[in-house]
């Protein structure tokens, strides 16, 4: 009898011992380290580990440029060592297509600067945008939402709040493309001229208007006409906004053939522009040969949020 339970009782030492989350917690970390130590000695993982620093690109901050005001940061590149030894353990040959990285982010974001209008983009980043001013030109804007579809490009429209009271229908239709929209003033002033108090009703009616036409809420401000003092700055700031200019103007609402148009965009476009139209017959004529000829250059197009932001467009 005694000699049992004392079987009983090594049986059951035993079976607790094996189903201890403890030991089973010991025995992994085991393995781990084995398995660690293994890889660290394995001459694939210590070439990745030797190399990974030459082909690192380190986070750029946002800041305050002199000519270009506001420039957003852009994240940098490290190496996955574990990721990029697992791509390559099968042929046990570095390869530097193999290699992964994870994105690195800046310790200076846009938010962190005082307000200052932006003029473009990070210029590291091969993305432009489309700012598409609409204050006019209904009958335009059909077909440009037609063609920035057939790409499957979406832009950064500029409304009026004027225009949105009036035209509504219009307004949803660019959100439910999968357009962003910005605040556009309400009445079209000279934003220099008027007071800090008009300047703060323009814009709150026409985030109001906008927000109860399309849902959505504005982050972008662009002064009609570019004009803009300090003030209009820090007040579009206080109500949330950043304040957007332009790097490369189309001057459609000159009338310019579509020739005309695409050259004066095509001969100055790079990393980061933003491209100024309007709802203009010139644009609508335009719009599909230019998509094409900035898609050649290597540049992705998208909305002034995707272009503001620091994530890096990776090739």
């Amino acid at each position: 009898m005694k000699k049992l339970r004392l079987i009983v009782c090594l049986l059951l030492v035993a079976w607790f011992s094996v189903n201890n989350p403890l030991v089973d917690t010991y025995i992994t970390s085991l393995k781990g380290n084995f398995v660690t130590a293994v890889k660290q000695e394995n001459p694939l993982y210590q070439s990745i580990i030797k190399k990974a620093s030459t082909y690192e690109i380190p986070p750029s901050n946002a800041k305050i440029d002199q000519v270009w005001k506001a420039i957003p940061g852009y994240n940098g590149l490290t190496v996955d060592i574990e990721a990029s030894y697992k791509n390559m353990k099968k042929s046990g040959i570095f390869d530097e297509k193999k290699l992964v990285y994870k994105q690195t982010q800046p310790s200076v974001h846009l938010k962190d600067l005082s307000p200052s209008p932006i003029y473009r983009g990070h210029p590291d980043k091969p993305m432009v945008s489309f700012i598409i001013n609409v204050a006019w030109g209904n009958e335009y804007l059909p077909e440009m939402l037609a063609v920035l579809k057939q790409h499957q490009v979406r832009a950064s429209f500029f409304l009026e709040g004027r225009w949105v009271k009036n035209n509504p229908d219009l307004a949803k239709m660019i959100v439910s493309a999968g357009h962003e929209v910005g605040n556009h003033s309400y009445t079209h002033p000279d934003m220099k001229r008027i007071t800090a108090a008009e300047t703060r009703e323009q814009l709150v009616k026409t985030n109001e208007v906008i927000e109860a036409a399309t849902g959505n809420k504005s982050s972008w401000f662009a002064p009609p006409s570019g004009s803009y003092r300090d003030e209009t700055v820090k007040i579009a700031s206080e109500l949330n906004m950043k304040t957007v200019m332009w790097t490369v103007d189309t001057i459609d609402w000159q009338k310019p053939t579509p020739d005309q148009l695409i050259n004066r965009v095509i001969s100055k476009i790079d990393n980061g522009f933003m491209v100024l139209m309007h709802p203009t017959a010139s644009t609508a004529k335009s719009l599909d040969r230019l998509i094409s000829l900035i898609e050649d250059k290597g540049l992705k197009i998208g909305t002034v949020s995707d272009l503001m932001s620091e994530e890096r467009i990776m090739k």
